[in-house]
């Protein structure tokens, strides 16, 4: 059986140290780009609930117009005509 080299193991461990520090960047990476897109879909959630809220306010204002033309149109019926 062949010797195993003490210089053989010490490139075998920097070349594995060096793959671990791309791993590591690469998740950096990965946790920033997901912070990134938690923050976009938060800012999006946001707008939403905006939109949510003026379709709301829309809806109601057409609302109470329907119902102040429908009570006009009635209290027309009982109003003299000149």
């Amino acid at each position: 059986m062949a010797e195993i080299d003490g210089t053989l193991i010490y490139e075998m461990l920097k070349r594995i140290q060096t793959d671990i520090g791309t791993l590591k960047d690469g998740q950096r990476d990965l946790r920033q780009d997901n912070l990134s897109l938690r923050n976009q879909i938060h800012t999006l959630q946001g707008d939403v609930n905006n939109l949510r809220g003026s379709v709301a306010h829309i809806e109601d204002r057409i609302e109470n117009r329907l119902e102040l033309r429908e009570l006009g149109e009635a209290q027309a019926k009982f109003e003299p005509h000149p």
